[in-house]
Protein backbone atom coordinates (compact mmCIF):
# COMPACT_ATOMS: atom_id res chain seq x y z
CA UNK A 1 0.00 0.00 0.00
CA UNK A 2 1.75 2.63 -1.34
CA UNK A 3 0.09 6.13 -2.52
CA UNK A 4 1.68 9.03 -3.31
CA UNK A 5 2.15 11.33 -0.14
CA UNK A 6 -0.37 14.05 -1.20
CA UNK A 7 -2.98 11.23 -2.33
CA UNK A 8 -4.79 11.79 1.13
CA UNK A 9 -5.23 15.74 0.85
CA UNK A 10 -6.67 15.04 -2.76
CA UNK A 11 -9.57 13.76 -1.73
CA UNK A 12 -12.69 15.57 -0.16
CA UNK A 13 -15.49 13.98 2.03
CA UNK A 14 -18.65 14.75 0.82
CA UNK A 15 -19.83 15.64 4.46
CA UNK A 16 -17.56 17.06 7.36
CA UNK A 17 -19.72 16.92 9.81
CA UNK A 18 -22.04 13.81 10.91
CA UNK A 19 -24.33 14.62 13.56
CA UNK A 20 -25.58 11.80 16.24
CA UNK A 21 -26.80 9.09 14.46
CA UNK A 22 -25.82 9.68 10.94
CA UNK A 23 -23.00 8.01 10.89
CA UNK A 24 -24.88 4.43 12.26
CA UNK A 25 -24.73 1.57 10.36
CA UNK A 26 -25.56 -2.36 11.59
CA UNK A 27 -24.06 -2.65 15.29
CA UNK A 28 -22.60 0.76 15.46
CA UNK A 29 -23.75 4.31 16.60
CA UNK A 30 -20.87 5.49 14.58
CA UNK A 31 -19.04 3.79 11.74
CA UNK A 32 -16.59 5.58 9.90
CA UNK A 33 -14.64 3.76 7.47
CA UNK A 34 -12.40 5.34 4.45
CA UNK A 35 -14.57 4.74 1.89
CA UNK A 36 -17.44 6.49 4.08
CA UNK A 37 -15.22 9.19 4.64
CA UNK A 38 -13.97 9.48 0.99
CA UNK A 39 -10.09 8.98 2.10
CA UNK A 40 -7.47 6.47 2.15
CA UNK A 41 -6.52 5.43 5.97
CA UNK A 42 -8.26 6.47 9.01
CA UNK A 43 -11.05 5.35 10.60
CA UNK A 44 -13.58 5.37 13.79
CA UNK A 45 -16.15 2.87 15.07
CA UNK A 46 -18.38 3.31 18.39
CA UNK A 47 -20.25 0.28 20.10
CA UNK A 48 -22.74 0.16 22.83
CA UNK A 49 -22.86 -3.01 24.43
CA UNK A 50 -26.00 -4.42 26.56
CA UNK A 51 -24.98 -6.09 30.27
CA UNK A 52 -24.05 -9.27 29.01
CA UNK A 53 -23.43 -8.14 25.26
CA UNK A 54 -20.76 -9.69 22.97
CA UNK A 55 -19.42 -8.12 19.20
CA UNK A 56 -17.32 -9.83 16.99
CA UNK A 57 -15.36 -8.38 14.16
CA UNK A 58 -12.44 -8.85 11.57
CA UNK A 59 -9.67 -5.94 11.66
CA UNK A 60 -9.18 -6.74 7.67
CA UNK A 61 -6.49 -4.24 6.53
CA UNK A 62 -6.73 -2.46 9.54
CA UNK A 63 -5.17 -1.81 13.10
CA UNK A 64 -7.70 -0.75 15.91
CA UNK A 65 -7.91 0.52 19.00
CA UNK A 66 -10.09 -0.82 21.68
CA UNK A 67 -10.82 1.97 23.57
CA UNK A 68 -13.57 1.99 26.63
CA UNK A 69 -15.58 5.19 26.72
CA UNK A 70 -18.03 4.18 29.54
CA UNK A 71 -18.09 0.63 31.52
CA UNK A 72 -15.48 -2.38 31.31
CA UNK A 73 -14.57 -5.27 28.88
CA UNK A 74 -12.60 -7.78 27.70
CA UNK A 75 -10.96 -8.29 24.33
CA UNK A 76 -10.02 -11.52 22.87
CA UNK A 77 -8.01 -11.32 19.95
CA UNK A 78 -4.43 -13.59 18.40
CA UNK A 79 -5.38 -16.71 21.22
CA UNK A 80 -5.00 -14.20 24.34
CA UNK A 81 -7.70 -12.08 26.64
CA UNK A 82 -7.26 -8.77 27.67
CA UNK A 83 -9.31 -7.52 30.61
CA UNK A 84 -9.94 -3.75 30.07
CA UNK A 85 -11.54 -2.42 33.61
CA UNK A 86 -12.25 1.22 31.39
CA UNK A 87 -13.93 3.93 33.07
CA UNK A 88 -17.57 5.70 34.29
CA UNK A 89 -17.08 8.13 31.37
CA UNK A 90 -14.67 9.97 29.45
CA UNK A 91 -14.90 12.44 31.95
CA UNK A 92 -13.54 10.37 34.48
CA UNK A 93 -9.40 10.36 33.80
CA UNK A 94 -7.46 8.00 31.53
CA UNK A 95 -8.03 4.32 30.68
CA UNK A 96 -6.66 1.19 29.31
CA UNK A 97 -6.69 -0.10 26.21
CA UNK A 98 -6.19 -2.98 23.28
CA UNK A 99 -4.58 -2.67 20.32
CA UNK A 100 -5.85 -5.23 17.75
CA UNK A 101 -3.37 -6.22 14.95
CA UNK A 102 -4.98 -6.12 11.08
CA UNK A 103 -5.61 -9.88 9.30
CA UNK A 104 -6.94 -10.73 12.96
CA UNK A 105 -10.85 -11.54 14.85
CA UNK A 106 -11.84 -10.21 17.71
CA UNK A 107 -14.06 -10.07 20.84
CA UNK A 108 -15.46 -7.67 22.93
CA UNK A 109 -17.78 -8.73 25.55
CA UNK A 110 -18.71 -7.00 28.61
CA UNK A 111 -20.58 -7.88 31.98
CA UNK A 112 -22.38 -4.70 32.92
CA UNK A 113 -23.04 -3.49 29.17
CA UNK A 114 -20.81 0.32 28.21
CA UNK A 115 -19.64 2.40 25.14
CA UNK A 116 -16.49 1.55 22.98
CA UNK A 117 -14.39 3.65 20.65
CA UNK A 118 -12.50 1.54 17.68
CA UNK A 119 -9.88 3.75 16.22
CA UNK A 120 -8.52 2.35 12.86
CA UNK A 121 -6.19 2.71 10.60
CA UNK A 122 -5.32 0.92 7.09
CA UNK A 123 -1.96 -0.67 7.35
CA UNK A 124 0.92 -2.60 6.24
CA UNK A 125 2.37 -4.27 9.09
CA UNK A 126 1.19 -6.86 11.37
CA UNK A 127 2.10 -5.78 14.81
CA UNK A 128 1.46 -8.03 17.91
CA UNK A 129 -2.39 -7.84 19.84
CA UNK A 130 -1.17 -6.00 22.98
CA UNK A 131 -2.80 -4.06 26.33
CA UNK A 132 -1.99 -0.28 27.07
CA UNK A 133 -2.02 -0.30 31.07
CA UNK A 134 -3.94 3.15 32.02
CA UNK A 135 -0.85 4.26 34.07
CA UNK A 136 1.48 4.38 31.35
CA UNK A 137 -0.97 6.75 29.02
CA UNK A 138 0.81 9.97 29.19
CA UNK A 139 -0.85 13.11 30.24
CA UNK A 140 -0.53 16.40 29.53
CA UNK A 141 -1.82 19.62 29.88
CA UNK A 142 -1.72 21.94 26.52
CA UNK A 143 -1.73 25.83 26.22
CA UNK A 144 -2.89 28.00 29.60
CA UNK A 145 -5.48 30.15 30.63
CA UNK A 146 -8.53 29.70 28.63
CA UNK A 147 -6.76 27.89 26.48
CA UNK A 148 -5.68 25.03 28.85
CA UNK A 149 -6.90 21.32 28.20
CA UNK A 150 -5.86 17.96 28.98
CA UNK A 151 -4.51 15.56 26.14
CA UNK A 152 -4.13 12.01 27.01
CA UNK A 153 -1.52 10.46 24.35
CA UNK A 154 -2.50 7.05 24.80
CA UNK A 155 -1.96 5.99 21.51
CA UNK A 156 0.03 9.23 20.29
CA UNK A 157 3.40 8.37 17.97
CA UNK A 158 5.99 9.11 20.66
CA UNK A 159 4.06 6.81 22.92
CA UNK A 160 2.57 3.80 21.86
CA UNK A 161 3.89 1.41 18.66
CA UNK A 162 0.97 1.21 15.72
CA UNK A 163 1.87 0.99 12.44
CA UNK A 164 0.16 3.89 11.04
CA UNK A 165 -2.59 4.92 13.87
CA UNK A 166 -2.42 7.92 16.05
CA UNK A 167 -4.93 8.56 18.47
CA UNK A 168 -5.14 10.75 21.56
CA UNK A 169 -8.17 12.13 24.21
CA UNK A 170 -8.61 16.04 24.71
CA UNK A 171 -10.79 17.19 27.52
CA UNK A 172 -11.58 20.99 27.40
CA UNK A 173 -13.08 22.22 30.26
CA UNK A 174 -15.93 24.57 29.95
CA UNK A 175 -15.68 27.94 28.61
CA UNK A 176 -12.05 27.06 27.16
CA UNK A 177 -11.19 26.89 23.57
CA UNK A 178 -8.56 23.87 22.16
CA UNK A 179 -7.33 22.48 19.02
CA UNK A 180 -6.09 26.00 19.46
CA UNK A 181 -3.95 27.94 17.75
CA UNK A 182 -5.98 26.80 14.18
CA UNK A 183 -3.08 24.15 12.95
CA UNK A 184 -3.20 21.81 9.58
CA UNK A 185 -1.23 18.78 8.97
CA UNK A 186 -2.27 18.09 4.92
CA UNK A 187 0.72 18.46 3.21
CA UNK A 188 4.68 16.45 3.09
CA UNK A 189 7.00 18.98 4.33
CA UNK A 190 10.05 16.65 5.86
CA UNK A 191 10.93 17.63 9.55
CA UNK A 192 7.69 20.57 9.87
CA UNK A 193 4.41 18.75 8.26
CA UNK A 194 3.00 15.35 7.53
CA UNK A 195 -0.08 14.43 6.05
CA UNK A 196 -3.04 13.32 8.29
CA UNK A 197 -6.79 12.47 8.01
CA UNK A 198 -8.12 13.06 11.44
CA UNK A 199 -11.78 12.12 12.83
CA UNK A 200 -12.97 14.36 15.44
CA UNK A 201 -15.69 12.07 18.22
CA UNK A 202 -17.38 14.53 20.48
CA UNK A 203 -19.20 13.98 23.83
CA UNK A 204 -20.27 17.05 25.90
CA UNK A 205 -20.84 16.82 29.59
CA UNK A 206 -24.06 17.56 30.98
CA UNK A 207 -27.40 17.65 29.78
CA UNK A 208 -27.78 20.52 26.76
CA UNK A 209 -24.34 20.85 26.16
CA UNK A 210 -22.84 21.70 23.19
CA UNK A 211 -19.45 22.69 21.50
CA UNK A 212 -18.32 23.87 18.32
CA UNK A 213 -15.72 23.25 15.28
CA UNK A 214 -14.22 25.34 12.90
CA UNK A 215 -11.87 24.34 10.19
CA UNK A 216 -11.31 26.94 7.41
CA UNK A 217 -9.69 26.39 4.28
CA UNK A 218 -5.59 25.92 3.75
CA UNK A 219 -6.30 26.23 -0.30
CA UNK A 220 -8.36 26.92 -2.58
CA UNK A 221 -11.80 24.68 -2.51
CA UNK A 222 -10.40 23.13 0.89
CA UNK A 223 -12.31 22.28 3.79
CA UNK A 224 -14.40 25.13 5.43
CA UNK A 225 -16.63 24.37 8.20
CA UNK A 226 -18.36 26.01 11.27
CA UNK A 227 -20.78 23.63 12.58
CA UNK A 228 -22.65 23.56 16.55
CA UNK A 229 -21.66 19.65 17.41
CA UNK A 230 -23.20 17.43 20.33
CA UNK A 231 -22.76 14.42 21.88
CA UNK A 232 -21.99 11.80 19.96
CA UNK A 233 -21.10 13.81 16.55
CA UNK A 234 -18.11 13.60 14.51
CA UNK A 235 -16.26 15.87 12.46
CA UNK A 236 -13.58 14.78 9.64
CA UNK A 237 -10.78 16.60 8.38
CA UNK A 238 -9.17 16.06 5.31
CA UNK A 239 -7.04 18.88 5.36
CA UNK A 240 -7.17 22.61 6.15
CA UNK A 241 -6.72 24.41 9.17
CA UNK A 242 -8.59 22.89 11.95
CA UNK A 243 -9.53 24.98 15.59
CA UNK A 244 -10.71 26.05 17.76
CA UNK A 245 -12.90 23.61 19.38
CA UNK A 246 -15.41 25.37 21.52
CA UNK A 247 -16.84 24.35 24.54
CA UNK A 248 -19.84 26.01 26.25
CA UNK A 249 -19.31 27.19 29.72
CA UNK A 250 -20.23 24.83 32.44
CA UNK A 251 -20.48 21.68 30.18
CA UNK A 252 -16.38 20.05 29.91
CA UNK A 253 -15.95 18.70 25.79
CA UNK A 254 -14.45 15.76 25.44
CA UNK A 255 -13.21 14.71 22.15
CA UNK A 256 -10.89 11.56 20.76
CA UNK A 257 -8.48 12.00 17.72
CA UNK A 258 -8.26 9.57 15.32
CA UNK A 259 -5.23 10.19 12.50
CA UNK A 260 -3.48 8.01 9.84
CA UNK A 261 -1.84 8.81 6.88
CA UNK A 262 0.83 8.36 4.11
CA UNK A 263 3.95 9.21 5.39
CA UNK A 264 6.71 6.25 5.46
CA UNK A 265 7.21 7.67 9.14
CA UNK A 266 4.62 7.50 11.59
CA UNK A 267 4.37 10.88 13.08
CA UNK A 268 2.68 14.25 13.74
CA UNK A 269 4.01 17.02 12.72
CA UNK A 270 1.89 20.29 12.34
CA UNK A 271 1.96 23.60 10.99
CA UNK A 272 0.03 26.96 12.96
CA UNK A 273 -1.90 29.16 11.12
CA UNK A 274 0.73 32.43 10.03
CA UNK A 275 -1.81 34.58 12.35
CA UNK A 276 -0.51 32.55 15.30
CA UNK A 277 2.78 32.37 15.28
CA UNK A 278 2.86 31.84 18.97
CA UNK A 279 1.69 28.61 19.15
CA UNK A 280 0.63 26.57 21.95
CA UNK A 281 0.89 29.65 24.44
Amino acid sequence: MSPSPDHSAALHPASLHHPAGTAARGPYAVDIDPARAGWAYSALRVLTLRPGGVHSFASGDSEWTVLPLSGACSVRVDGGIFELRGRASVFDGVTDFAYVPRDAHAQIASGAGGRFALAGARCGRRLPARYGPAPEVPVETRGSGDRAREVRNFASADAFDCDRLIAVEVVTPGGHWSSYPPHKHDEHLPGAESVLEEIYYYEVQGPHGLAYQRISPSRPGGADLLAEVRDGDAVLVPDGWHGPSIAQPGHDLYYLNVMAGPGTEREWKIRFHPEYAEGYA
